[in-house]
């Protein structure tokens, strides 16, 4: 891992609105997304182990859009601990008084420095304390679409941080194999021959490898 990389929830929010974007128009608000995919980052900051030589946005993204999918399977709502909601209340009282006291909103740095709560936990209740908001708001003049403060889709992306995050768990010649198949576009019984197999145990190992980043992926 490279010494400039952070893998501070705070530093790397751009992550969750990769993840959630993807997700857009599916039936579930971006706000619920987006909560949903920063309780994956906070979940992968702390797991995370450096000294496995991953990047950590490699890492990180399966973590978030496995988060994001729960939200899906768990019918659109994000499931907030009694103690993370009275976090949240603290939260917006300390901000409430802050902003009052110094003229602006405090960072998260700041609010767990006054609540005693780490980074990762005030990032976390934030999120879960944020109000659901509609992608078209109503006005006197009638409907009019929400803008909301989020970069462009760029599922190119997360899909290449995710393949590298799966392709990293198979074993050396799997890996081979795909790498010959789809990055340089060989014939199965061309790859035979790099890899001392036949054409047909090619095929066979090809189909189980797809099988199983499919799995992952979906």
């Amino acid at each position: 891992m490279s010494s400039a990389e952070s893998f501070l929830p705070e530093d790397n929010l751009g992550l969750v609105h990769l993840c959630a974007n993807r997700f857009r128009g599916r039936g579930i608000e971006y706000d619920d997304l987006y909560s949903a995919g920063c309780i994956g980052l906070v979940k992968a900051s702390k797991a995370f182990d450096s000294t496995r030589g991953l990047k950590f946005s490699t890492y990180a993204v399966p973590v978030i859009l496995g988060e994001i999918k729960r939200l899906f399977r768990d019918g659109g709502t994000v499931k907030v601990s009694r103690s993370l909601k009275e976090l949240s209340l603290k939260l917006t009282r300390e901000s409430m008084a802050f902003a009052r006291r110094e003229g602006r909103e405090p960072t998260v740095s700041e609010l767990a420095e006054i609540t005693g709560a780490s980074p990762e936990d005030v990032i976390e209740a934030l999120n879960a304390a944020r109000p659901a908001v509609s992608l078209t708001v109503g006005d006197d003049e009638g409907d009019s679409q929400a803008d909301l403060p989020t970069p462009p889709p760029d599922e190119d992306i997360t899909d290449r941080l995710a393949l590298r995050q799966v392709m990293a768990e198979l074993s050396p010649e799997d890996r081979r194999l795909l790498e010959y198949r789809y990055f340089q576009n060989m014939t199965q019984t061309a790859a035979a021959a790099k890899l001392g197999m036949t054409q047909v145990q090619v095929s066979r190992r090809e189909k189980k490898l797809l099988l199983f980043m499919r799995s992952r992926l979906i």
